[in-house]
């Protein structure tokens, strides 16, 4: 399953007011593991960023003045997202901004809230009458939260991904001792990785070894042992 742990940042609070995103972010992750692959844009809202919205981001009219506006990714950006579960804190506000933006395009809206988890929602439901906002769920589940002296949509993308594998008690779905095989793609060009875990080396010295074969020669042809190691090796290491 491919998910997408996505944020934010605007201008101000509503689209309808005349409020634009000016950063983007997604993280992937593939069955509950990150891939590495991640995305990230800035673009000039053609409106000036209130000193409010400043104070919080850090972004500026004149940092964002060169940069392209959403119009001219929105294709790549619904590339990035089609087919994809996407993970959003308080949800309902990036979906509606992400929403209007590509409806004011031309574009049918293409997220549904059926394709859509709230880490908002989960971490209600599971830590009631407690604070979920980012930085608490951070320190919650003891992730360094240290750099985020303000919001950025793709550091707290990265740090939402490790709160959500938290919140579902899947932050160690790594464990898989299995070679994995996968196929991303990052702008437009199509990567295929291979991943298998290294056999850690043996801590039997030739000593223990020898004695342990003894052991299991001393048990007959019946031994447990004896069918495992007429496995082929090609099985074993499946």
């Amino acid at each position: 399953m491919r998910e997408l742990v996505l944020d934010t940042e605007t201008t101000g609070l509503d689209p309808k007011s005349g409020h634009r995103i000016i950063e983007l972010a997604c993280v992937e992750l593939h069955n509950f593991i990150p891939t590495g692959v991640f995305w990230h844009w800035y673009f000039n809202p053609q409106r000036p960023v209130p000193k409010e919205a400043t104070a919080i981001h850090g972004l500026t009219d004149a940092f964002l003045a060169d940069k392209p506006l959403f119009a001219a990714l929105a294709s790549e950006m619904l590339a990035v997202l089609e087919g994809a579960r996407l993970i959003i804190h308080n949800a309902a506000f990036d979906v509606g901004f992400l929403n209007y933006e590509f409806q004011a395009l031309g574009y049918p809206p293409p997220i549904s809230m059926e394709r859509v988890t709230d880490t908002l929602a989960l971490a209600r439901r599971k830590h009631p009458g407690s604070p979920n906002n980012l930085d608490a769920l951070c320190r919650r589940y003891g992730i360094d939260n240290s750099t985020r002296t303000k919001h950025g949509a793709l550091l707290d993308s990265e740090l939402l991904a490790d709160v959500y594998l938290r919140l579902i008690g899947a932050e160690q779905a790594g464990l898989d001792l299995g070679a994995r095989s996968a196929k991303v793609t990052v702008a437009g060009q199509v990567a295929a990785v291979q991943v298998r875990l290294k056999p850690l080396p043996s801590r039997l010295t030739p000593e223990e070894e020898g004695a342990h074969a003894a052991f299991v020669a001393s048990l007959g042809d019946k031994a447990l042992w004896k069918r495992y190691d007429d496995v082929p090796a090609e099985q074993t290491a499946a």
